[in-house]
Protein backbone atom coordinates (compact mmCIF):
# COMPACT_ATOMS: atom_id res chain seq x y z
CA UNK A 1 0.00 0.00 0.00
CA UNK A 2 1.92 2.54 -1.08
CA UNK A 3 1.81 6.53 1.45
CA UNK A 4 0.56 8.44 -1.63
CA UNK A 5 -2.50 6.62 -2.43
CA UNK A 6 -3.32 5.81 1.36
CA UNK A 7 -2.93 9.40 2.18
CA UNK A 8 -5.35 10.57 -0.88
CA UNK A 9 -7.29 7.95 -0.13
CA UNK A 10 -8.23 9.53 3.71
CA UNK A 11 -8.05 13.13 2.62
CA UNK A 12 -10.93 12.04 -0.03
CA UNK A 13 -12.90 9.95 3.02
CA UNK A 14 -12.57 13.40 5.57
CA UNK A 15 -13.58 15.36 2.58
CA UNK A 16 -16.41 13.06 1.96
CA UNK A 17 -17.19 13.24 5.93
CA UNK A 18 -16.95 17.08 6.05
CA UNK A 19 -19.53 17.45 3.77
CA UNK A 20 -22.30 15.20 5.75
CA UNK A 21 -24.38 17.65 7.44
CA UNK A 22 -24.19 17.44 11.96
CA UNK A 23 -27.51 15.98 12.33
CA UNK A 24 -26.56 13.27 9.61
CA UNK A 25 -23.99 11.77 11.71
CA UNK A 26 -25.52 9.01 13.19
CA UNK A 27 -26.24 7.77 9.80
CA UNK A 28 -22.68 8.18 8.20
CA UNK A 29 -21.98 5.23 8.28
CA UNK A 30 -24.58 4.21 5.97
CA UNK A 31 -22.55 5.64 2.81
CA UNK A 32 -19.76 3.35 3.87
CA UNK A 33 -22.48 0.67 2.71
CA UNK A 34 -22.22 0.68 -0.89
CA UNK A 35 -18.53 0.18 -0.72
CA UNK A 36 -18.43 -2.37 0.98
CA UNK A 37 -15.42 -5.15 0.63
CA UNK A 38 -15.64 -8.27 -1.57
CA UNK A 39 -14.38 -11.93 -0.89
CA UNK A 40 -11.91 -13.59 -2.97
CA UNK A 41 -13.69 -16.19 -5.44
CA UNK A 42 -15.22 -16.48 -2.73
CA UNK A 43 -12.86 -16.91 0.42
CA UNK A 44 -11.12 -14.50 2.47
CA UNK A 45 -8.27 -12.48 1.44
CA UNK A 46 -4.71 -13.26 2.59
CA UNK A 47 -3.44 -11.11 5.02
CA UNK A 48 0.40 -10.71 6.27
CA UNK A 49 2.30 -10.41 9.47
CA UNK A 50 1.82 -6.54 9.81
CA UNK A 51 -1.21 -6.28 8.84
CA UNK A 52 -2.81 -8.68 11.53
CA UNK A 53 -0.15 -7.37 14.32
CA UNK A 54 -1.79 -4.08 13.45
CA UNK A 55 -5.47 -5.18 13.60
CA UNK A 56 -4.66 -6.84 16.39
CA UNK A 57 -3.58 -4.21 18.24
CA UNK A 58 -6.07 -1.74 17.19
CA UNK A 59 -8.88 -4.63 18.83
CA UNK A 60 -6.81 -5.18 22.36
CA UNK A 61 -7.01 -1.47 22.41
CA UNK A 62 -10.79 -1.86 21.84
CA UNK A 63 -12.07 -4.68 23.52
CA UNK A 64 -11.82 -3.09 26.89
CA UNK A 65 -14.12 -0.58 26.16
CA UNK A 66 -16.61 -2.30 24.57
CA UNK A 67 -19.34 -1.91 26.84
CA UNK A 68 -18.35 1.39 27.97
CA UNK A 69 -18.86 2.76 24.69
CA UNK A 70 -22.60 1.01 24.40
CA UNK A 71 -23.62 1.87 28.06
CA UNK A 72 -22.38 5.89 27.18
CA UNK A 73 -19.95 5.80 29.69
CA UNK A 74 -16.62 6.27 27.64
CA UNK A 75 -15.22 9.69 28.74
CA UNK A 76 -13.73 11.31 26.07
CA UNK A 77 -10.06 10.86 26.53
CA UNK A 78 -10.67 7.80 26.25
CA UNK A 79 -12.05 8.13 23.00
CA UNK A 80 -9.25 10.10 22.14
CA UNK A 81 -6.49 8.15 23.60
CA UNK A 82 -8.31 5.05 20.83
CA UNK A 83 -8.28 7.15 18.07
CA UNK A 84 -4.76 8.24 18.48
CA UNK A 85 -4.27 4.41 19.25
CA UNK A 86 -6.10 3.25 15.91
CA UNK A 87 -4.12 6.25 13.65
CA UNK A 88 -0.78 4.60 15.22
CA UNK A 89 -1.76 1.38 14.10
CA UNK A 90 -3.07 2.32 10.68
CA UNK A 91 0.37 4.37 10.28
CA UNK A 92 2.05 0.97 10.80
CA UNK A 93 -0.21 -0.61 8.59
CA UNK A 94 0.01 1.51 5.61
CA UNK A 95 4.09 1.34 6.22
CA UNK A 96 4.40 -2.32 6.54
CA UNK A 97 1.79 -4.00 5.20
CA UNK A 98 2.67 -5.57 1.28
CA UNK A 99 -0.68 -7.21 0.06
CA UNK A 100 -1.40 -8.70 -3.49
CA UNK A 101 -3.08 -6.03 -5.39
CA UNK A 102 -6.74 -7.16 -5.29
CA UNK A 103 -6.49 -7.65 -1.38
CA UNK A 104 -5.17 -4.25 -1.05
CA UNK A 105 -7.61 -2.80 -2.95
CA UNK A 106 -10.16 -4.33 -1.11
CA UNK A 107 -8.01 -3.60 2.43
CA UNK A 108 -8.63 0.40 1.08
CA UNK A 109 -11.89 0.42 1.99
CA UNK A 110 -11.56 -0.90 5.51
CA UNK A 111 -8.52 1.02 6.16
CA UNK A 112 -10.92 4.11 5.42
CA UNK A 113 -13.67 3.67 7.71
CA UNK A 114 -10.67 2.96 10.74
CA UNK A 115 -9.25 6.29 9.50
CA UNK A 116 -12.84 7.98 9.62
CA UNK A 117 -13.79 6.35 12.76
CA UNK A 118 -10.22 8.06 14.58
CA UNK A 119 -11.33 11.08 13.36
CA UNK A 120 -14.70 10.96 14.59
CA UNK A 121 -13.13 9.96 18.28
CA UNK A 122 -10.93 12.43 18.41
CA UNK A 123 -13.47 15.41 18.09
CA UNK A 124 -13.25 16.71 21.43
CA UNK A 125 -16.12 18.95 21.27
CA UNK A 126 -18.85 16.30 20.49
CA UNK A 127 -19.50 12.91 22.67
CA UNK A 128 -22.06 11.34 20.29
CA UNK A 129 -19.32 12.16 17.27
CA UNK A 130 -16.86 10.06 19.57
CA UNK A 131 -19.23 7.16 20.67
CA UNK A 132 -20.72 6.94 16.34
CA UNK A 133 -17.00 6.80 15.83
CA UNK A 134 -16.20 3.76 18.46
CA UNK A 135 -19.59 2.33 16.99
CA UNK A 136 -17.82 2.35 13.43
CA UNK A 137 -14.54 1.23 14.69
CA UNK A 138 -15.95 -1.97 15.93
CA UNK A 139 -17.99 -1.96 12.68
CA UNK A 140 -14.39 -2.08 10.48
CA UNK A 141 -13.01 -4.78 12.54
CA UNK A 142 -16.51 -6.87 12.00
CA UNK A 143 -15.78 -6.47 8.29
CA UNK A 144 -12.42 -6.83 8.16
CA UNK A 145 -12.86 -10.48 10.20
CA UNK A 146 -15.66 -10.93 7.31
CA UNK A 147 -13.07 -10.34 4.38
CA UNK A 148 -9.55 -11.26 5.51
CA UNK A 149 -8.05 -14.12 6.92
CA UNK A 150 -7.15 -13.14 10.19
CA UNK A 151 -6.88 -16.65 12.11
CA UNK A 152 -7.23 -15.95 16.17
CA UNK A 153 -9.30 -12.29 15.58
CA UNK A 154 -12.07 -11.94 17.60
CA UNK A 155 -13.48 -8.73 16.78
CA UNK A 156 -15.60 -7.20 19.34
CA UNK A 157 -19.62 -7.32 18.22
CA UNK A 158 -20.11 -4.13 16.90
CA UNK A 159 -23.65 -4.30 19.02
CA UNK A 160 -24.07 -5.57 22.47
CA UNK A 161 -25.10 -9.29 22.34
CA UNK A 162 -27.63 -10.21 25.42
Amino acid sequence: MSSRHFLSLIAATTLALAAIPVGAAEHAHDAHDTAKPTLDSGQKWQTDAPLRQGMANIQSALQPQRHAIHANKLQPAAYQALAKQTRTQIAFIVDNCRLAPAADEQLHLIIADLGAAADAMADKDTASAQRQGARQLLHALETYGEFFDHPGLTAPAAKPRH
